[in-house]
């Protein structure tokens, strides 16, 4: 019987590589995705497309409105995501990008999915490494969740715990993008803008973050822009 594992999937590049990672290693995909009030839904179009292209078993796409509590550009129509930054200022403060407390809400709707699926692991695609400064994306905070999760769980109590990974933490953006293209990700149908238009802006601290990567691989970002930076060739 194929192991199975719940998958974050946003459509963005770092979960996207992590779906299909978890594809390689042989696990049977649920994928979970989250309409949590962010202004646009266009990732979940583009999670859609790497749902199907990673041939997941499921995909459920969870409704919670963060955007109730607001505090964050992502949730609050008053509110505007940083840009035009210079991608050594990016990181250095925690920006207002950040939604509090996201992926521990996330991953304990992953944990409930995997228990009720009897899944065997959850996989998330943060990264530390080239990231925005989100706190829910370091290590620690990983190794703290699974500790939760052992502890919260009945599969847990059973000493039979779901395993939760994150098998980019340590990579750059380029190195993502490296392992995506060998494993076959199709990045054209990933989406990494805070803006919900028909081109990604290539202003905000995501689109900055995602143009550096392609460019330090050496690889041509196929999705289109409306502008592109200075130095971004």
């Amino acid at each position: 019987m194929a192991k199975k594992a719940v998958c974050l999937v946003s459509g963005g590049i770092d979960s996207s590589v992590t779906a299909f990672i978890a594809k390689s290693k042989g696990y049977d995909i649920y994928a979970l995705s989250f309409n949590y009030g962010q202004k646009h839904k266009k990732e979940i179009d583009y999670a859609k497309k790497i749902v199907f292209s990673v041939d997941a078993k499921k995909h459920v796409v969870f409704d919670i409105d963060l955007g109730l509590f607001g505090g964050s550009s992502l949730v609050d129509k008053s509110l505007e995501p940083e840009k035009d930054q210079e991608l050594e200022e990016i990181g250095k403060t925690i920006p207002s990008t950040y939604v509090p407390a996201r992926n521990t809400v996330f991953l304990s709707i992953a944990l409930a999915y995997a228990e009720v699926v009897d899944a065997d692991a959850i996989f998330i695609g943060v990264t530390a490494t080239d990231y925005s400064g989100y706190p829910d994306c370091r290590p620690e905070y990983i190794e703290a969740f699974k500790k939760v999760a052992n502890l919260a769980t009945k599969k847990g109590v059973e000493g039979n715990p779901i395993e939760i990974y994150a098998p980019l933490i340590s990579s750059s953006k380029a190195e993502i993008i490296k392992k995506g293209l060998d494993l076959g990700v199709p990045f054209a149908n990933t989406w990494s803008c805070y803006q919900g238009d028909d081109k990604a802006c290539g202003m905000c601290d995501s689109c900055l973050l995602r143009l550096k990567g392609f460019q330090e691989s050496g690889n041509k970002d196929p999705l289109v822009y409306k502008s592109l930076p200075d130095w971004y060739k």
